[in-house]
């Protein structure tokens, strides 16, 4: 609450209006909160963003649940979480992720990974500083514990991969600018991460095992209100001699009927996921989100 309240009066709000922050407003523009991304923060599918998640403004809370499905050649990855965000400065989020074989050598995997994520927004705002060139900025955490694995024989954990934890955290700061005459979205996140294909293959390994900073980058284009399109790319970690890891990549659709529904489309390129399967894994990412 501390944090909260300091981050409130950080952009003008006092601590009058910050009594009823327990009212839903729903007064940020369409679309500013972004989509739930992969691991259950607000933002982009693959990447955080600066904005903090639902419509609710200074004054306001709001929140969401969504549930992605990522479908390769031979993987399934389904993430389900929730999201909420107080005062448009402070967000926390919780995402399971289910990560499953589908075809060739790993047919039956299955590794499943709970999130915990924190964000503090502490300098910008995307929308309403048009006229300047500082973006919003949030800093965040990720908390993830690996669940183990089943399905591949002889192997109960991450470990037995070559990964030095099975849980780990990730930090990182992302800035976010809208620019509302130009129709775009601009992102960059720097990540500090031991992760091994998100913490799906654990943490650190046999190749390293110590903080790397990784770069993610989104561009959107608004169409129109209700509809943006963009790319987004994420550099990753190389930690494993059983998974030599790539970047990820996609291209995305964002359709926005209303503040309460969201819905996105993309086509991703994810890399090949271990040594076993060495075809590169692309395929549709799809992902609806349901909130105030």
């Amino acid at each position: 609450m501390a944090g909260l309240l300091i981050c409130a009066l950080g952009v003008g709000t006092a601590p009058a209006a910050l009594a009823q922050a327990m009212q839903p407003d729903m007064g940020k523009l369409l679309a500013t909160g972004g989509v739930s991304q992969i691991e259950g923060a607000g933002g982009g599918g693959l990447t955080p963003w600066a904005l903090i998640t639902g419509y609710g403004t200074r004054d306001s809370f709001g929140a969401n649940a969504h549930y992605t499905t990522v479908r390769t050649q031979d993987y399934a990855l389904d993430t389900v979480g929730a999201a909420v965000g107080f005062a448009d400065c402070v967000e926390f989020s919780v995402a399971q992720q289910v990560f499953k074989g589908t075809g060739g050598a790993l047919d039956g995997l299955r590794i499943r990974q709970n999130i915990l994520g924190v964000k503090l927004r502490v300098a910008g705002d995307a929308v309403y500083t048009q006229d300047s060139g500082l973006p919003q900025i949030a800093v965040g955490a990720m908390f993830k514990q690996n669940n183990g694995v089943s399905g591949l024989p002889g192997v109960t954990s991450v470990k037995q991969l070559g990964a030095m934890k099975e849980s780990g955290v990730d930090y990182y700061v992302s800035a976010t600018k809208i620019l509302l005459e130009r129709s775009l979205v601009l992102n960059g996140t720097l990540r500090f991460t031991k992760a091994n294909q998100m913490g799906l293959l654990g943490f650190g390994g046999d190749k390293s095992d110590k903080y790397q900073p990784m770069l993610e980058t989104s561009a959107a284009y608004l169409f129109n209100r209700r509809l943006a399109g963009g790319v987004e790319y994420r550099m990753k970690p190389n930690n494993l001699k059983v998974d030599n890891e790539k970047d990820y990549y996609d291209a995305f659709l964002a359709w926005f009927p209303n503040k309460n529904v969201s819905v996105t489309a993309a086509y991703a390129w994810l890399g090949d996921i271990t040594i076993l399967n060495p075809q590169r894994q692309k395929g549709f990412y799809l992902s609806l989100q349901v909130g105030f």
